[in-house]
This record gives C-alpha cells, structure tokens and sequence, in this order.
C-alpha cells in the first residue's frame, strides 16, 4: 500500500479531512476524528513510510498519522470497491491540482491513530514492537531467537518479536529459508538464521514488487482498486495437496499453528 501511494501523496498539503458516510461498524479513531481533522488541516506529509503492518503518514508539524488496515482495510487513490464502506478521506491539494486518499475498509477492524512524536517514537520504537522486518540484522535475528523456545512460525507472528511478518508471508519465508515451521527459535543454527534473514529480505521484497497477494476472497486491493500479483508467486501457501513447485517430489502439507494456517513441504523444509 505504501509504494502504490507515496508518490501521490508525498510532499502534499492536507486542505481536509472528513469522515465519509458509513452505516457499518466504525472504526476505532485515536484520539477523536476531531482532533485527527483539527491537527491534520494544512499540514505537509512529508514522509510515508510502512511500519509493523501500518502505514505512517509524517506531517510537517512532528506528528504521525498511522493507519493499521488489519484484515479488510484499505488504502486507495481511486476507484474503491464500493462507496458503502469508505471510512476517511483526506482532501489533498497543491495550487490547482486535487487528490483524495481514502480509508476503506469492509468489516471496520482497522484504526487510526494520530501520534505527537514524543508517543511514536515511545510506542513504537521502545518495546512495543519488534524491529521492522526489512531492517532485522543476522545479530538480531540470533539474539531474539535465542530467548524463546516457540516455534519459529509462531515467533515470527509476534509483533513483538518482530515487526511487519504476516501469516502468509511467515508460510512463504520459511520455505524459501528451507526451515521447518515448527521448529524451535533457540533451536536454530547460525547458518539457519542467515538464510532465514536473508528470505525475509527476498520474500518481502518481491512480495512489494508485485503489489501484495489478492487471494481468493478478493479483499486486498492495491491503491488503484487493482489487484495485487504475489499470489501467482506463493510456493506454499494455500496449495495444501499440490506438489511442491521447490523439490517437484512431496505434497506441500497444512497444519494449524496459533490458529493459523502454515503450509510447508516435509521435503524441503525437514524437521530436525
């Protein structure tokens, strides 16, 4: 969402920002959407950047607008897949050009929060959430591994642990690191956390190329109302019973972990 909105939005001013017409559930809006239109009028957004799952908005005044689309929400340019369920829209202008930036967002689970920076930078940065998943090191990656005996595709979903993994994306890294998901954190070798940090840097990237995966629920949307293009490049993920496109010799398997599903091969992602 971030890479199909950025050049849009960046460097823009905010003439407003009104809360769309929506019979649904609300969202929840930290500290008051009138606040967050009172402090959000006539500021720059001088950065926009991904954080932990969210998108973080960076006004001209210090503070930061985040916006966690969590399952259903989205972040759009034009076209939304329906007026019904548009939640936010920010008004954006420069001279005599005009650009709105809505939320969007089915069910209402995602959030709005505007930070001074002060509290982003508490929240954010000091406990709360791990390192962005983008920026974990070899070190980093050793050092949280070795203080948890969960199994790794259930750390991975920690936010704490580390930030920005999802579920699909955990199924997707792991077998690109040829790691088996329940295999224990302090468990890993140096040799495994390297390949480990290294498909979270390829994974993620691609995944980014192509504009995220639009399953077959057909919720996730990029900026445009498009779809995304990742899920033509799933090795496992919801491919339970296929051959495994990797070794072309075992059945890519599902098990349940934390409630989640994981699909991983036997063959390429052995259980030591």
């Amino acid at each position: 969402m971030v890479r199909g909105i950025r050049p849009a939005i960046l460097g823009r001013t905010i003439a407003n920002v009104r809360k769309c017409r929506c019979r649904c559930k609300p969202l929840q809006i930290l500290p008051t959407f009138s606040r967050l239109s009172r402090l959000s009028k006539g500021q720059s957004i001088v950065d926009v950047r991904r954080f932990a799952k969210r998108i973080v908005l960076e006004y001209s005044s210090g503070d930061y607008c985040v916006i966690e689309p969590r399952m259903t929400g989205l972040m759009l340019l034009a076209d939304p897949p329906d007026v019904e369920h548009l939640r936010i829209e920010w008004n954006l202008s420069v001279d005599d050009e005009q650009t709105s930036l809505w939320f969007w967002d089915r069910r209402g689970l995602g959030t709005i929060t505007l930070w001074h920076r002060d509290e982003f930078e508490t929240t954010f940065y000091n406990g709360r959430f791990g390192t962005d998943a983008l920026a974990m090191s070899v070190d980093e990656w050793s050092e949280r591994c070795a203080t948890t005996s969960r199994e790794i595709k259930v750390a991975m979903l920690d936010q704490t642990f580390i930030a920005g993994i999802g579920n699909l994306y955990a199924s997707e890294i792991l077998h690109v690191a040829k790691i088996h998901p329940q295999t224990p954190a302090n468990r890993l070798s140096r040799q495994r956390i390297i390949r480990l940090q290294q498909a979270t840097l390829d994974v993620l990237h691609l995944a980014i190329r192509y504009e995220g995966s639009t399953l077959e629920d057909g919720t996730y949307r990029n900026a445009l109302n498009q779809s995304g293009q990742f899920q033509n490049q799933h090795r496992v993920y919801a491919r339970a019973g296929e051959k495994c496109p990797t070794c072309e010799r075992s059945i890519i398997q599902r098990i349940v972990q934390a409630q989640r599903s994981t699909f991983f091969c036997r063959r390429c992602q052995a259980l030591r």
